[in-house]
């Protein structure tokens, strides 16, 4: 059973425990509001079983708004935990970018060289790198020239004037690739648009 599902099922189990609790719990206090109320048909001091009664409403009150935020906090600290084990690697991941970088660029000058045979090692390397780095998360964004701008999602670190009317206000060229591990940005890819 991998890590997921052992925490899917412990959270489970957990939920059900504080249900069963819960409920006997609640089940517990309404048998006692009944017996206060069977008393208090009785006759026998209604002015003091009012009192319990209106003390134990608000007990109940007071126990089911406490169990409320605690499964909140449960629920947010369930959360929190996950996308902690989620960006746990970005450190690493961050301190490789640059070594991926490197690989890109010794790929196309290789290539440009036309030793078949390097860049068939170089190629295969590269391609383990990626890979391995794939299977922690790691994912390259997909920009390319002529996409729409987005302050959100790139880092502009020039204008220059568009070479067609279609690339204005669009990307011209793409500088530095970006990544991103699980759903979290980790390097924004740095590109070049057109006034």
């Amino acid at each position: 059973m991998n890590e997921d599902n052992k925490d899917i099922h412990a959270e489970n189990s957990e939920n059900n425990q504080d249900n069963s609790v819960k409920d006997k719990v609640e089940d517990f206090l309404d048998e006692v509001i009944e017996e206060v109320d069977g008393q208090e048909s009785n006759g026998d001091q209604p002015s003091e079983t009012e009192i319990l009664k209106s003390d134990l409403e608000k007990e109940k009150d007071k126990f089911l708004r406490l169990f409320a935020e605690f499964e909140n906090y449960k629920r947010r600290t369930s959360k929190e935990r996950i996308e902690l084990f989620k960006t746990a690697n970005q450190e690493v991941m961050t301190a490789m970018l640059p070594v991926l970088d490197d690989f890109d660029r010794a790929l196309n000058e290789i290539n440009k060289a036309k030793d078949k045979n390097l860049l068939k090692g170089v190629e295969l390397i590269h391609n383990k790198f990626k890979e391995a780095l794939k299977s922690k998360g790691l994912e390259a964004m997909e920009v390319k020239q002529g996409d729409a701008f987005d302050a959100d999602i790139h880092e502009a670190i020039t204008q220059i004037p568009a070479p067609s009317d279609k690339l204005k206000g669009k990307i011209v060229d793409v500088v530095e690739n970006g990544y991103k591990l699980g759903e979290k940005i980790i390097r924004y890819p740095k590109v070049v648009t057109g006034q």
